[in-house]
């Protein structure tokens, strides 16, 4: 079967995500296991760990569309008081200020981008790759 013209070549991947070791970001408390990315688009998948108390300390935006499904806990946009819990789902567009957030307990969440996370590295993160 031929690929539409234009779509992405995808390589068929298998993670076993539990036996990946979580990767600490370096804002206190969030960690994560990216499990695809592409370089050339910067879009990502990824599971997020926040422990209780942690979380995203100022409004920020996103260069692309954010998606998160939380697999547990409860997660906060403290702002707008939007809550994930378990089995929520969450879209937010490109160029929207959300935030500050936090975990009220300890909270992992899949998500998604359909192009680079942030227009340029975040003051929270030390780590390029945090903002990735």
């Amino acid at each position: 079967m031929q690929l539409p013209k234009g779509a992405p070549a995808l390589d068929e991947i298998l993670i076993d995500a539990e036996a990946m070791p979580w990767r600490e970001k370096s804002l206190r408390g969030i960690s994560e296991k990216m499990l695809w990315r592409d370089d050339t688009t910067g879009a990502s998948i990824a599971l997020i760990k926040f422990d209780k108390g942690s979380g995203i300390p100022q409004p920020h935006y996103h260069a692309s569309n954010q998606f998160m499904f939380c697999l547990k806990g409860r997660y906060e946009y403290t702002a707008t008081k939007t809550v994930l819990t378990a089995g929520s789902f969450y879209c937010n567009p490109k160029g929207n200020v959300h935030g500050p957030a936090i975990a009220h307990e300890e909270t992992v969440v899949l998500e998604v981008y359909d192009g680079p996370h942030y227009p340029e590295k975040p003051s929270w993160y030390t780590d390029e790759r945090d903002a990735h």
